[in-house]
């Protein structure tokens, strides 16, 4: 492990033990909330595979919501693509609500992905709906890794409580590049579960990708368990 990696596993640690103290906000009419989280996992797994060259990655958020429905926030990671980049900051703003009281809920919004050392930051804008226990998505860039060409990811999801607190999640994504960013659109795919615990939550989630999506990312993007520990405040 190197030793940048291994400092900043330290770090992480003390601040997981440190958050304990720490709560989140609400202003005493409701109207406005903040929050925030930390987390270490064994990887940062990204839409099927590693950006952090199958290393530990060390990851925190800051979110700011409105009884509106209006929120926006902060999320950053280290990451390691063989370049000078070494944290991905990800800033986002968006709403989401509910149609009415059909159950169905929504989501929109606008990414901007920021790399520190390098010049390839893009934005994505996104759509979500839910139901139950289901959920699908959609996000598009004119502009995927900054490449000024389309690339639109497509995602379905299926999250489930099962007994003893256990929370189970799966999900599939298609990403359908332009042929000048791409030879081949590829899928991934996910099945987890999470369980809190002494005030943590832990996470054990197998991922993977296709045979077109192992061509264009090699090891990258081999099938893999990712382990996580987080905790929200």
């Amino acid at each position: 492990m190197k030793l940048k990696q291994l400092s900043a596993l330290c770090l992480a640690g003390t601040m997981l033990t440190a958050s304990s103290i720490a709560m989140a906000w609400e202003s005493e009419d409701g109207a406005h909330s903040t929050s925030a989280s930390v987390a270490l996992a064994s990887d940062y797994v990204w839409r099927g595979y590693s950006q952090t060259d199958e290393d530990p990655a060390i990851s925190g958020s800051f979110d700011y919501g409105h009884s509106s429905g209006l929120y926006a926030g902060v999320w950053a990671s280290n990451v390691d693509f063989g370049d000078d980049a070494s944290s991905e900051i990800d800033i986002y703003a968006g709403f989401s609500s509910e149609f009415g009281d059909s159950g169905i809920g929504y989501d929109v919004g606008i990414l901007r992905y920021i790399y520190d050392s390098e010049s390839y930051d893009w934005n994505e804008v996104y759509a979500s709906l839910s139901y139950s226990y289901f959920s699908v998505g959609v996000a598009h860039s004119g502009s995927v890794y900054d490449s000024s060409e389309d690339g639109t990811y497509y995602s379905a999801g299926f999250d489930y409580d099962l007994p003893y607190d256990i929370a189970f999640s799966s999900g599939v994504g298609y990403y359908d590049y332009d042929s000048d960013v791409s030879d081949d659109d590829h899928t991934d795919y996910r099945i987890g579960i999470s369980k809190e615990m002494i005030g943590f939550d832990f996470g054990l989630t197998y991922t993977g990708m296709d045979s077109d999506g192992e061509d264009a990312y090699g090891d990258l993007a081999d099938d893999r368990v990712v382990i996580s520990i987080s905790k929200s405040m």
